[in-house]
């Protein structure tokens, strides 16, 4: 059976480097649509990243075309516009201005293409601080989720790009909303993402609690939890999560455990009282769970309804049962021919995952391809 591909035969245009951008370029292939990506004429340098940055491009890139493009060149501003005016979507996130001055700007293509949509993802959504340049961290200082995630006085990013795929999947929101739209209307819109405000929308959370409450959040590792027990707790060999968020379960969690002396505490059957009594109750806890493997902790919980996890490791995730037995990581080959497995999108339609082999393109694989593929009313709108 072939992969889900439910917006096929859409057509993307991505002019983007690093994450943000390609991400959501990368959902919108993944889904089936026809992703084709400008590059420079050597290549996005986004490909050359070492450290931290070495996966962003096979993570971010798969099932799209590559077309390298001189972009100061008439030629190729030429050949970008006549993509334009054959595109349902163009995807981009360069800094403020930078393809407006080329006449890639939405103003410009819709001039020429009405119907499209055109996806800005950028740091800051327009106002004061839109000029300003923004990274994924930078996102994260400004924005209070680095504050939250260190413990008091030293903030700290979170452990993977989570801005700039969320918001690259913002984006892609946009995006479908609009192609909505343009089944109603026939005309195409500006979308616009941005990280500074993705980031204040992930810790929204933290500011209703404050409007609640009366009372700032205080950073997760310094929280006070809203359930006594929601904790990484150590066994004898690898530490294991473990949350017993209803009174159902703590009834449940005692039992599997044998904590008939606190089950009989009848000062704990409800769970705000065992949050005040917290102090109480961890050090047991603890204690009990220190005696077992992870193993046989997890052989006690698994079907219980009880929450935990292992604490894993991104490298495990390559051999997960799970995550193998449903097919979410699909094979990839790298530029050098070796192949890999990477997660797919993590959408099932009608129980099946988008995963699909691919392949890395090479800088201007698809070239030739795509340009004579161009219709020659695009290549003639697009020199006008």
């Amino acid at each position: 059976m072939n992969a889900p591909a439910p917006l096929a035969g859409l057509k993307v245009v991505e002019f983007t480097h690093m994450v943000m951008g390609p991400a959501a370029g990368a959902i919108l292939a993944s889904l089936g649509a026809e992703v084709v990506r400008v590059e420079p004429a050597e290549g996005d340098k986004t490909r050359t990243l070492l450290g931290s940055g070495a996966g962003y491009f096979p993570m971010y890139n798969r099932h799209k075309k590559s077309i390298s493009l001189d972009l100061k060149s008439d030629e190729g501003l030429a050949t970008a516009r006549a993509l334009a005016a054959e595109a349902d979507i163009v995807v981009e996130n360069f800094r403020p201005g930078a393809l407006d001055k080329l006449g890639l700007g939405y103003e410009a293509l819709a001039e020429a293409n009405p119907r499209l949509i055109y996806c800005s993802a950028k740091g800051f959504l327009p106002g004061p601080y839109e000029k300003r340049t923004a990274l994924d961290e930078v996102a994260q200082m400004m924005g209070g989720l680095a504050y939250m995630t260190g413990p008091p006085g030293r903030p700290l990013r979170a452990g993977s790009s989570v801005i700039d795929v969320t918001g690259g999947m913002f984006g892609v929101i946009g995006i479908l909303a609009a192609l909505e739209e343009r089944h109603r209307t026939g005309r195409g819109r500006l979308v616009q993402a941005s990280l500074f405000e993705t980031t204040v929308y992930l810790v929204g959370q933290h500011m209703a609690q404050l409007a609640v409450t009366g009372q700032a959040a205080s950073p997760m590792p310094a929280r006070i939890s809203a359930w006594a027990i929601y904790d990484v707790f150590e066994t004898k060999d690898h530490p294991v999560f473990i949350g017993v968020v209803t009174d159902s379960l703590w009834e449940k969690f005692c039992a599997i455990f044998g904590l008939d002396e606190l089950w009989a505490d009848e000062s704990l059957r409800r769970n705000n009282e065992r949050v005040l009594q917290r102090d109480r109750i961890l050090p047991r806890i603890r204690d009990l769970i220190a005696g077992f493997s992870r193993a046989e902790v997890i052989e006690r919980l698994e079907g219980s309804g009880l929450p935990f996890a292992p604490i894993g490791k991104p490298e495990d995730m390559f051999d997960d049962p799970h995550l193998n037995a449903i097919g979410a990581l699909e094979p990839v080959t790298l530029p050098d021919g070796r192949v890999t497995r990477l997660p797919t999108v993590p959408i099932a339609f009608d129980g099946q995952l988008v995963a699909r082999a691919s392949a890395l393109p090479l800088p201007d694989a698809d070239g030739e391809e795509v340009r004579s593929g161009l219709s020659s009313a695009a290549a003639s709108a697009a020199t006008r």
